[in-house]
Order: C-alpha cells, then sequence, then structure tokens
C-alpha cells in the first residue's frame, strides 16, 4: 500500500484485506454498477476474448487442433505445432518468455492485464456480475435481498440466477476440457451415458463445481488470496509504472463542493470526499489511499470519477492511468534503465527460442540397448546386441522410418515388422538387433552411430554402444 499521500494520515492505512472484518469475517463486497468509456472499452474487449476462448477448441488448421493442452498425454499443440515431453525445453523457454514479458508488461504498466484480460476478471466482471445485475438488481438491492428472509421471490430470484450461473459453469468446463483433451474427444463423452466414461464426466462434473464456487461465492478472493501476482507486483512495480491512479495534488483535501461555487471552500481540492470510488470497487478498496495490492486496474473507479468531476464542473481524470513520478513531479518516465534491462533479456530469449524452434527435428529416435542383457553369439561367428526404440512423431502426416547403421562392419535387424509407419502424432515402440562379425572386435564396448531415415532421407544421428567378446 502506497502512503505517498501526504494528506493522508498514517493511521488512515489498512493493516488488512478490506474484505475482511476486524473479526475475521468475510466483508461480502456489494460493489454499484458502472458505466463509462473504460467500461465500454472493457465490455467491447471482453466480448472478443470471449469468443476466442470458446472458438479456440473448434479452431482446426489443415485438420489438427489450434490450441490443446493435453497434460494427461504430455502433448501440447500452440498454433497447429506439437510439441511432446522431448520438446520441454522449447516449452521452458517459451515460459520464461511469457514471464519476464508480464514482468516487463507489469513494471511499464501495472496491472493492466488483470483488469482488461484476465479470464477471472472478464467472467467475473462481464458475465456472473451483469447476469446478478440482470435479476437481482443493484448494490442496494443486493443488500436488501440477501437480508430478507426466505420468501417467494428471494427462492425465485436466487434459483433463476443460481441455474444460470450453473448452466454457464458447465460452458466454461466443456471449454477447458477441450482444451485439455480436445473437442472430439469431449464430444464423445458427452454423447455417451457417464458410466461409459466415467473419468471424464468426474473431470467435467469437478471442473464445473470448481468454477461455480469461485465465481458464485469466492470472487475477488481468488484475485487477493490465490493469484500470486498480485503480490508480486509489490516488487516489480516501481514510481515510474503506471496504474489507476488517485491525484492526490490535485485531489486533496477533500471536502464538498458545488458546482459554480469556488467561494464557499477555496482551500479545498477537487475531491469532494462522495466515495463513489470506493462503492464501484470490485475489491473494496478506497483508491486514494494509493497503490493497494487488492486493485486489480479494472478503471471502474475512473470512470465513476470523471462522471462525478463532470457534474462538480471540474477537470476529468482526478483518478486516471498515472505514475506516482507523473502525479508528484508532473512528468512521465517510460523507458527506465530498468526497463531496458529486461527488454534486452526478453529479445535474447525471443531470439534463442525461435533459433531452437527452427532447428527442431519432426522426428525423434531414442535408442537404448535392452534391459537386462548382454550379447549373443550366433553361428557363423556373429555377435549381436538387442536394443529398444523409441521413434515420436511430431507431424500430422505418416512417416516412414529407419534406422542403419553408419559403419559398414554392423548390420541393422528389425524384429518383427520390418516396415515402421508411423501414423501422426503418435509415439512406436521397437526392437532391433545389430550385428557385427567376432573377428571384428577389437573391445569389449565400442561407441556406434546409427543413421535415423524419414522417408529414405537421414534426418538425425542416434549414438549407442555395442558389447561383445575380444577376439
Amino acid at each position: 500500500m502506497s502512503k505517498n499521500n501526504p494528506h493522508i494520515q498514517p493511521d488512515k492505512f489498512r493493516d488488512a484485506l478490506a474484505t475482511v472484518q476486524e473479526d475475521g469475517k468475510r466483508n461480502w463486497i456489494y460493489p454499484k454498477k458502472v458505466s463509462g468509456k473504460f467500461y465500454r472499452w472493457r465490455t467491447y474487449l471482453s466480448w472478443v476474448l470471449l469468443a476466442i476462448l470458446f472458438a479456440g477448441p473448434f479452431i482446426h488448421i489443415n485438420g489438427r487442433p489450434w490450441l490443446m493442452f493435453n497434460v494427461f498425454e504430455r502433448k501440447f499443440i500452440i498454433f497447429g505445432a506439437v510439441f511432446w515431453p522431448q520438446d520441454t525445453y522449447l516449452l521452458i523457454f517459451l515460459l520464461l518468455i511469457l514471464v519476464l514479458f508480464i514482468i516487463l508488461f507489469t513494471v511499464v504498466y501495472g496491472r493492466v492485464f488483470c483488469g482488461w484480460a484476465c479470464p477471472q476478471t472478464l467472467f467475473m466482471e462481464m458475465v456472473f456480475r451483469k447476469i446478478e445485475y440482470w435479476i437481482e438488481g443493484d448494490a442496494n438491492q443486493q443488500r436488501k435481498l440477501n437480508a430478507m428472509p426466505w420468501n417467494g421471490e428471494k427462492i425465485r430470484k436466487k434459483g433463476i440466477k443460481m441455474t444460470i450461473f450453473v448452466l454457464i459453469s458447465l460452458l466454461i468446463s466443456h471449454t477447458v476440457m477441450a482444451y485439455l483433451i480436445g473437442i472430439d474427444r469431449v464430444k464423445e463423452i458427452v454423447s455417451q451415458p457417464p458410466a461409459e466414461n466415467m473419468a471424464g464426466f468426474i473431470g467435467l462434473m469437478a471442473f464445473t463445481g470448481i468454477f461455480l464456487f469461485v465465481f458464485s461465492w469466492f470472487r475477488e478472493q481468488a484475485c487477493l488470496v490465490v493469484c500470486p501476482y498480485g503480490r508480486l507486483q509489490g516488487v516489480l512495480l516501481d514510481n515510474n509504472s503506471i496504474n489507476v491512479a488517485y491525484d492526490y495534488v490535485r485531489g486533496e483535501p477533500r471536502g464538498m463542493i458545488r458546482k459554480n461555487v469556488s467561494t464557499e471552500a477555496p482551500a479545498l481540492g477537487d475531491c469532494i470526499d462522495c466515495s463513489l470510488c470506493v462503492q464501484v470497487c470490485p475489491t473494496g478498496i478506497d483508491i486514494r489511499n494509493g497503490v493497494q495490492m487488492e486493485c486489480v486496474n479494472c478503471t471502474a473507479c475512473i470512470d465513476v470519477c470523471d462522471e462525478v468531476m463532470e457534474k462538480v464542473d471540474r477537470p476529468k481524470g482526478l483518478i486516471r492511468y498515472a505514475s506516482e513520478t507523473s502525479i508528484k513531479e508532473g512528468f512521465q518516465k517510460l523507458i527506465t534503465s530498468r526497463v531496458k534491462g529486461y527488454t534486452v533479456i526478453l529479445v535474447l530469449l525471443v531470439m534463442a527460442f525461435v533459433g531452437l524452434l527452427t532447428t527442431r527435428t519432426d522426428l525423434e529416435a531414442t535408442v537404448t540397448r535392452f534391459r537386462g542383457m548382454t550379447y549373443q553369439e550366433r553361428e557363423g561367428g556373429l555377435i549381436s546386441n538387442l536394443y529398444e526404440v523409441t521413434f515420436i512423431n511430431k507431424t500430422f502426416d505418416q512417416q516412414q522410418v529407419a534406422l542403419v547403421a553408419e559403419d559398414g562392419a554392423f548390420q541393422v535387424e528389425v524384429v518383427g515388422d520390418t516396415n515402421w509407419n508411423l501414423e501422426g502424432q503418435t509415439k512406436f515402440e521397437g526392437r532391433f538387433f545389430v550385428t557385427k562379425s567376432k573377428e571384428s572386435m577389437v573391445v569389449n564396448q565400442e561407441n556406434i552411430t546409427l543413421l535415423l531415415l524419414q522417408n529414405g532421407e537421414v534426418i538425425d544421428k542416434v549414438k549407442t554402444s555395442f558389447v561383445g567378446p575380444v577376439n
């Protein structure tokens, strides 16, 4: 919590969450309806983001999903490209890039992501909260409804609201499952009796219960208690970071003023102490106390304050996107040495990721000598070793693969079907022997190189070892 406002006494600053009462009980937040420029822009953006979110599982490129995060089979499809466990290093780079981008974005623009693009905020404020306003009314009407005994009106309104909440939670849970296992698998689970897909059914019901709990009861506590981003901002933000901020230089000292009356209180600032900025806040904070952990930069306080400033004939922007430096000193400095340092590291990581991505092979093979077996001596003076091979086809097309020894002294004999044909996005395990003349053995163990062929072309080299008796 910021203490930069010199007009606020130190004992006015909170040492507890706004949603927790002194006795430790939950302080239920009833934010008032808000309207204004920023709220309209957030609404339009939420339509776009929600449309992308729900359409994502249905988007296919060349017959394959655009996005899928199958943690169960450890297979990820990102923008049409498949990533397997063998590509973990790429995912780590991608995660580092994402984390650093969030850090850089937060250092410059604060928690703008939380207020404008976070799924928690999108669903809570732009879906569930609007349904609640539509059914139960504004903040005062909701308080009155919750305080009244259970009668026909309360049962009807609460029943309708919870029914809609359950249906939306079901829709969200099916969408999340579609991102995890694919839309085709979700359709299969939905179209069959629960007993035939009990694991999938339980998963869908669990996700539905979690989303219903979060959006109907837990609400802003998900941002304050569960999400670590709010706590990270304490170490990421500085005086040059842009946040939703109250201009205490212009607003203090507070006091009631009236439109077109300037002589009544000439020493007062522009803030009329109406507390509407507190009443519309979905996390229950007073933005006039400075930057706080609970603030998600939703801009509700900006819209309501601008409306008040118009009514009292004062300039808009008493609460606005600004930094502590711009409020206190009157100028804004975005490109600091800290921002430059993060930017350089981010660019280097992106370049490294692109380099690794372009050199990534579409087919990988892992060769190991068969466990628990040593060499075998054959008729004709041959020594053989048994191996296991695991192929992963990262493409969506069928591939014919083969292994050939680089050194002509070794021969590869496939066990079983000699044609290794891999379907798209599959893993295949096979066995093969490598043989060598006993007369040519000069050491007990030597390294050999196997050429990996994809559709007849050499794409990689796999190294392993060969053991046998010295002649």
